[in-house]
């Protein structure tokens, strides 16, 4: 049995580049002692948009560019960067199918006892991975630790919260 850690989008333009929030600085402490004392395998998620951001559906509704690859705000924030041990997992969009698939497999091979999600936004991306990683693996336990999430507003980062408790999955560190 095995544990996962996934770390959702840490990176600087979501810390405290375009898109940062007090809030997000806030957790960054937070993250760092969750990864470092973390027994399991880690995995990062990586926001990842092309130069034409702004002709896409997610570009026409937040038109502000970032997390553009290759860029400085694409990358995961320099406090846990040296963390990241294997490439991030690059996602086009809030929640990634390749990364249910891939922890779908994994499971197959080696089960895995429980999945935890931290990271940015808790409104966004972070609930977006939750839920699909639950219509995955339906019967493996799912957390996400409030202490390590902050949303684009505290308000929208509770009711992220109130809903993934809706949805069997479990909250800690509120």
């Amino acid at each position: 049995m095995i544990n996962i850690l996934i770390v959702v989008d840490m990176q600087k333009d979501f810390v405290d580049g375009v898109l940062g929030t007090p809030e997000a600085v806030k957790i960054v402490p937070n993250v760092v002692e969750k990864v470092k004392n973390f027994k399991g395998k880690i995995l990062f998620t990586r926001d990842t948009h092309g130069e034409d951001y702004m002709s896409t559906q997610e570009g026409r509704n937040l038109p502000v560019p970032h997390c553009i690859k290759g860029s400085e705000g694409w990358e995961i924030c320099q406090e846990l960067k040296g963390f990241c041990k294997e490439d991030p997992i690059d996602k086009p969009t809030f929640g990634s199918a390749e990364l249910g698939q891939l922890l779908k497999d994994m499971d197959q091979t080696e089960k895995i006892s429980c999945i935890t999600l931290v990271g940015l936004c808790t409104d966004i991306c972070v609930i977006s991975n939750a839920m699909l990683i639950k219509a995955f693996l339906p019967e493996t336990e799912i957390i996400v630790d409030a202490s390590c999430c902050a949303g684009v507003t505290p308000g929208s980062h509770q009711t992220a919260l109130d809903a993934m408790k809706t949805c069997q999955i479990k909250v800690i560190g509120e």
